[in-house]
């Protein structure tokens, strides 16, 4: 029982910890996250099944992730707690082990009182052990491994919360329109394409964000693997899609309106005669007798959208094929097809306020335990009759000073 304890806050178990944590986040990162059964049998045809028995799929979220980071905590925990004890027991060693080392700077007794003098002005503690009095410079420096690692526990704690407390929606938005969440928070679209000029895809939105006290982000890029995040939000690209676009104009009154169309609608005056709007198709290909074939998918931007319709004129409906720069008309309404309009789907990531907070607090924490471990360790001057000896792990910046405090002395400043 002995050895397991030792074993689960050695350094060694929470080196080995630390390397499994940073494989599955390489596994995470090169294997797309909870996209489906269907996406991950059609993106990994030949290993799709071992992936989903494996839950190489949802990496952050299955069990042996989980039981690492506990175990890490655990491991954290042991070693912040052991030193924190070893360091309160050991509060006066340091200074008892100062005490028993022999004088190296003699000194007369005005030049000895000067040292003393110079040691309180400094706020340095003051403590008495036998003949000798012991000074310590930076006697906090001590807690500095312990702050450090509590740090570290605490980002893991936080981390954890951040990563599994947040509450994740995925919505579509066309450009120029917005999203309201449900603290009020609005999420606009400018932009979205899914080919750059030169061709290749990106799938890049220009999104803004207004938090519900009014505070406004700029207009962002957002693309794969490259999110925006503004106050509690985080938005990432996550999907698309390719809207029709029908411009419907009634030519007895001048009157026109714009539709964006992303699902099966009738667009009719009368509720009689007009058109249904069925899908749209990427493309098609036409063969030596004109025959069309539409092409179903593809990967990127429509390069020759095909507008398929129902044409309803008193009851009787026609199938239509339509392309942009088309119109149709069906008594004073005049349909115009216009080239199609691209759009992006959102995973928008909201994290509690709180949780936030406390892991900005934890890094701030780590570096203040870090500040102290490397720059603030505790110094100790040892005073008695005969002189002064100073000790610690880097003792050279006090004798340097002692020294020149004496020197100046001697020098009449």
């Amino acid at each position: 029982m002995k050895k397991t304890f030792q074993f689960l806050r050695s350094m060694r178990f929470g080196i080995l910890l630390l390397a499994l944590i940073a494989a599955c986040s390489v596994v995470g990162s090169v294997i797309p996250q909870e996209k489906g059964a269907a996406w991950y049998a059609q993106n990994y045809t030949n290993i799709h099944a071992t992936l989903l028995t494996l839950g190489l799929d949802h990496v952050f979220k299955g069990w042996f992730f989980i039981l690492i980071l506990v175990l890490l905590c655990l491991n954290l925990s042991l070693c912040s707690i052991l030193r924190f004890r070893s360091n309160v027991r050991a509060w006066d060693k340091p200074e008892q082990a100062a005490a028993a080392l022999p004088t190296l700077e003699k000194l007369n007794e005005a030049d000895l009182e000067r040292v003393r003098g110079y040691l309180r002005e400094r706020h340095c503690r003051e403590t008495a052990v036998g003949d000798a009095l012991i000074f310590c410079k930076n006697s906090f420096g001590r807690f500095g491994t312990f702050l450090t690692h509590l740090a570290i526990l605490l980002t893991v704690v936080f981390g954890a919360a951040a990563l599994y407390t947040p509450t994740v929606t995925d919505q579509s938005c066309l450009p120029g329109e917005a999203l309201r969440m449900e603290d009020g928070t609005l999420i606009e679209v400018e932009s979205f394409h899914i080919e750059n000029e030169e061709g290749d895809l990106d799938y890049e939105s220009v999104l803004r964000v207004t938090l519900p006290d009014g505070l406004q982000s700029d207009w962002r890029p957002v693309s794969v693997n490259h999110p925006l995040a503004f106050g509690h939000y985080k938005i990432y690209q996550q999907t698309y899609g390719t809207a029709g676009s029908i411009t419907v104009r009634n030519n007895a009154t001048g009157g026109e309106d714009d539709f964006t169309l992303t699902e099966t609608c009738f667009l009719t005056m009368d509720g009689t005669n007009g058109i249904w709007y069925e899908t749209l198709y990427p493309g098609y290909i036409r063969d030596e007798e004109g025959n069309f074939t539409l092409i179903t998918s593809t990967s990127g931007s429509y390069t020759d959208p095909v507008y398929q319709l129902l044409l309803a004129v008193d009851g009787e409906y026609t199938p239509v094929l339509a392309f942009p720069g088309e119109d149709l008309t069906v008594g004073d309404m005049q349909y115009l097809f216009n080239d199609p309009v691209e759009y992006p789907g959102l995973r928008i990531k909201r994290t509690p306020p709180l949780v936030n907070a406390l892991l900005v607090a934890s890094f701030c924490l780590m570096i203040a335990g870090l500040y102290i471990s490397f720059f603030l360790q505790p110094v100790l001057v040892k005073t008695d009759r005969e002189g002064y000896t100073v000790s610690g792990p880097k003792p050279e910046s006090m004798r340097i000073e002692l020294r020149l405090l004496l020197q100046q002395k001697q020098e009449g400043v």
